[in-house]
């Protein structure tokens, strides 16, 4: 596509009875770009992505995807994109190749493009050896592997990935991570939604923060980094007894502090040395025996603190709005599915 912004999203609104899951949420998504959509458990990611790939209508606001509205021009839309939600919509029942076969000839590929093109994606996801074994026999990277794929028989310029790595194992995580920069590198847009902040800051050029609803900032990670402060200090202490007395005292400074129980540590966001050293007088006054101290620029733990109060993964509702969108898009009836595979 040659379009400059692949989604452009004005003041969008979403309400389920007295919730108001998405509240005037604005975002500019350049094509050709990875962008993340950071937030924890009902934040509002998953009601958004659901309203820009037209799977529910917004209460208020309006978005395009390149260009087309995504209420006006849903059918266009749908045509631009492909989207992988939290819950895989394949058939358990059916092997690797019977569901892309299936998802193929839906979106109007022949009998024998559709087989080549599920061929094609399974080598492409490293799936060839499971081509043919039932999905209920599928560990949950190579579900998570396998509805990526459903979504990109289409080859669409802009792909939705809502939490695509939720509950992989580090190795297949980074398969996955490996896989969204070829998408990127092949002329794809990707946005994503991810509680994992190492995530986000590993792939995403741009990172909306939602937090109850509403961007509470947006921008590149480093500059997300910058606005919380320029360095974070972080404090290992002696004894891990200590580590409430600590973070007592740091709390009384004004700033959020991170803690690892672990591994016995704190870390916190710092202005300039004078903070540092005021910080060290008050913990050795109280006692509390510190065995290492380092500085480091805040990670995207120290950011989602600084601007919502709370960790990215605070407990909250579920957004189930999104999970209801997700069933929009269920597995194919019986019938449809023998039709399809014939």
């Amino acid at each position: 596509m040659t379009h400059e912004w692949a989604v452009e999203a004005h003041g969008l609104v979403r309400t389920f009875g007295d919730n108001r899951a998405v509240d005037g949420v604005d975002l500019s998504i350049r094509t050709g770009s990875v962008y993340g959509v950071l937030g924890p458990n009902g934040a509002g990611k998953t009601t958004t992505i659901s309203m820009l790939a037209t799977l529910l209508r917004p209460d208020a606001g309006e978005a395009r995807v390149f260009g087309h509205d995504v209420v006006r021009e849903a059918q266009v839309v749908r045509q631009l994109i492909g989207v992988t939600g939290q819950y895989a919509s394949v058939d358990e029942t059916l092997s690797a190749t019977e569901n892309l076969v299936i998802f193929s000839r839906l979106l109007g590929l022949g009998r024998a493009e559709a087989r080549r093109k599920a061929a094609e994606l399974l080598e492409t996801f490293g799936l060839t050896e499971a081509a043919t074994r039932p999905l209920k026999n599928f560990s949950g990277g190579m579900r998570r592997r396998l509805d990526l794929a459903a979504s990109l028989i289409a080859q669409p310029p802009l792909i939705f990935l809502d939490e695509p790595t939720t509950g992989l194992d580090p190795r297949t995580r980074a398969q996955m991570w490996d896989t969204i920069r070829e998408l990127v590198a092949t002329g794809s847009t990707v946005v994503l939604t991810t509680q994992y902040l190492d995530e986000a800051d590993q792939l995403a050029d741009r990172i909306a923060v939602i937090d109850r609803g509403r961007v509470v900032a947006e921008g590149t990670a480093d500059e997300l980094k910058d606005a919380v402060g320029n360095q974070s200090l972080q404090l290992g202490l002696v004894a891990a007894a200590d580590l409430g007395s600590a973070l007592d005292i740091v709390t009384t400074f004004g700033v959020p502090a991170t803690t690892s129980p672990e591994a016995r540590r704190i870390t916190v966001p710092v202005t300039g040395p004078d903070e540092v050293t005021d910080l060290l007088v008050r913990l050795r006054e109280a006692r509390i025996a510190v065995d290492s101290i380092s500085m480091d620029k805040p990670s995207l733990d120290e950011v989602f603190l600084t601007l919502t109060g709370h960790g990215v993964a605070a407990d909250g509702e579920d957004d189930t709005a999104g999970t209801a969108a997700a069933g929009d898009v269920a597995c194919p009836t019986t019938s449809t599915r023998e039709e399809a595979l014939r």
